[in-house]
């Protein structure tokens, strides 16, 4: 099936507005030959719990030729699939499979930088000062060029700039001295861009995260980040994809501050989406202050796009929490608050998963799917989350938190094919966060699991296209510790009420005028809260909880104790 198809008809233009995006690693998801590494053929048996997941985009992590220094990101070939995970055949066969099912697929294309083995590095090095070859890469006679860009890993190197002796000259990185920056102010290089952008479109992908994608270019005096050249290069691009390419997205990885992320859109005619760097690290700040106003006010500065745009919301940047778009006092707290042990951090983040860093607190994961699910734009899952998987501190740089995934409590977590293989990295066998006791059989088995509850989630809001497509109307409570606001999308109108609190609380809110006489019906238990015909409304909330609602126009209906809240038992599985 076409990727300008989903199952039962046309595909939206508009489609990744409604997308629950599954961000995954080929290599530790599944390995289905048995060699230890998780492989395309391993992904094409798992995709139909990722059907019954009911998420509806796959985001593949980096899965390219690489000596994989930096999990991938440090590309050797644009055009070849790391021979661990398979072919480029058995890729194109995992697209069509994955088309088949209804799902959309994002890839990667990394164009700041390549690895230092890339064939373009390799004949860069070697190539006189000057030559077209040698200008593929950005070089200098000195370090001392470019000083007001800030170093990104300040934990692992001191400068931008390496000596290669190879070439007699220094060479540009932003990130790892391993990744040279590839020279954008040579049209040889963007034309070699556009490539590789239009060989992954025509393998049948439907949408490219631009990894780096603030850093293309450098000018002297500027901190080499979110130069207008980035921009004209990116609406360049976007241009030749619209004519060549139907229904295909551009998601941005820029990790900025707040206008300077949402400038990744232009007018619509730049980037499709854009990771919201700066609510992600705002949400655990509400969480440990107990106060929603961090995010109240960060949507209220970011919630005007363009009309086809959308952000792209997530609980961590995959494998880190990023602390780059809040204050220094802001990322203080919550360094001292999710990162108390120095071996959690890492550059300017947090090396953890989800569950550890909520304390495995079940009440306070299921509130962040949540609300990620909720705010205005399309989440982004990473594998594990939806069963509360942990991390593993000993394991080098973020490796930790790319562990294999936990499909059963058997032998290697039921990861591989073959029991007795060594893993590409060790399963997590501890007692909390361990394969046998967090799995995705044993949660499958059991109704009250996390699970099955992020299941419901997910369903609930495929179900309502005002929480992809709608705008966002907050609703005062006077209670900070309350989060409540509407979404609106043509007739849809739903509530969203969520306590940040750790104790129970009863906000009292005010409806919009034109809902006096509506029902309020829970989403996840279709039941009508008891009102009594007033704009305002008295809403239960347990410690750490949030609740869905719509507005619904009866002139009867049945009413439930105003007391009563879901109560399910709480597992983990």
């Amino acid at each position: 099936m076409s990727p300008g198809r989903k199952r039962g008809g046309a595909l939206d233009p508009l489609w990744y507005k409604d997308a629950v995006i599954y961000a995954l690693h080929v290599k530790t998801f599944y390995d289905a030959n048995g060699d230890g590494v998780g492989d395309f053929q391993g992904l094409i048996e798992k995709l139909d719990y990722l059907e019954g997941l009911g998420v509806t985009c796959l985001w593949l992590l980096p899965f390219y030729e690489s000596p994989l220094l930096d999990d991938g990101y440090d590309i050797a070939h644009y055009e070849r699939v790391h021979p661990l995970y398979g072919t480029l055949d058995d890729c194109r066969r995992f697209v069509n499979e994955a088309h088949a099912r209804g799902f959309q697929v994002i890839t990667e294309l990394v164009i700041n930088h390549t690895s230092d083995r890339h064939p373009w590095f390799r004949a860069a090095r070697r190539a006189p000062a000057g030559s077209e070859k040698r200008d593929f890469y950005v070089w200098s006679d000195t370090d001392q060029r470019y000083l007001d860009a800030r170093v990104i890993f300040p934990d692992v190197k001191r400068s931008n700039w390496t000596w290669d002796s190879v070439a007699g000259a220094y060479y540009w990185h932003r990130f790892f001295n391993h990744q040279p920056d590839l020279n954008f102010d040579n049209p040889r290089v963007r034309r070699a861009v556009l490539k590789v952008m239009r060989f992954w479109l025509d393998v049948g992908v439907d949408g490219l995260r631009l990894d780096a994608v603030a850093h293309l270019y450098e000018r002297e005096g500027t901190t080499c980040e979110n130069l207008p050249e980035t921009h004209a290069f990116l609406r360049e691009i976007r241009a030749d994809m619209d004519r060549r390419y139907a229904h295909r997205l551009f998601l941005a990885e820029a990790n900025q501050c707040a206008d300077r992320t949402r400038e990744y859109f232009g007018s619509g005619d730049e980037c499709h989406m854009a990771f919201h760097f700066p609510l992600m690290p705002r949400l655990f700040l509400a969480l440990h202050r107990q106060d929603a106003s961090s995010v109240v006010e960060i949507i209220r500065t970011t919630d005007q796009l363009p009309d086809d745009c959308q952000w792209a919301l997530f609980l961590r940047s995959h494998d880190e929490l990023t602390l780059s778009a809040v204050s220094g006092d802001e990322k203080e707290s919550l360094l001292r608050t999710y990162a108390p042990d120095p071996r959690m951090r890492l550059n300017n983040g947090i090396r953890r998963r989800l569950a550890p860093l909520l304390g495995n607190d079940l009440e306070k994961i299921e509130l962040a799917h949540a609300l990620l699910l909720s705010l205005p734009g399309s989440p982004v899952m990473y594998y594990g989350d939806e069963i509360g998987m942990g991390d593993d501190l000993a394991l080098d740089d973020r490796d930790g938190l790319r562990t294999p995934m936990q499909w059963s409590d058997g032998p290697l977590a039921g990861f591989s094919a073959a029991p007795g293989v060594q893993p590409v990295l060790p399963v997590i066998n501890d007692p909390t966060f361990g394969y046998r006791r967090v799995n995705v059989a044993s949660q499958e088995r059991t109704a009250t699991s996390l699970l099955a509850h992020v299941k419901q989630l997910i369903a609930v809001r495929r179900a309502h296209p005002a929480f992809g497509r709608g705008d966002i109307e907050f609703v005062e409570t006077e209670n900070p510790s309350v989060l409540a606001f509407l979404r609106r999308y043509q007739d849809e109108v739903l509530v969203v009420v969520a306590n940040l609190s750790a104790s129970a609380q009863q906000p009292a809110i005010t409806l919009p005028a034109a809902a006096a006489g509506m029902m309020v019906i829970d989403l996840l238990d279709d039941v009508p809260l008891e009102r009594a015909g007033s704009e305002r409304c008295v809403i239960p909330l347990e410690r750490h909880s949030c609740r869905w609602f719509r507005l619904e126009l009866s002139p009867e209906c049945t009413i439930a104790d105003p007391r009563r809240v879901r109560n399910r038992g709480r597992e983990s599985g």
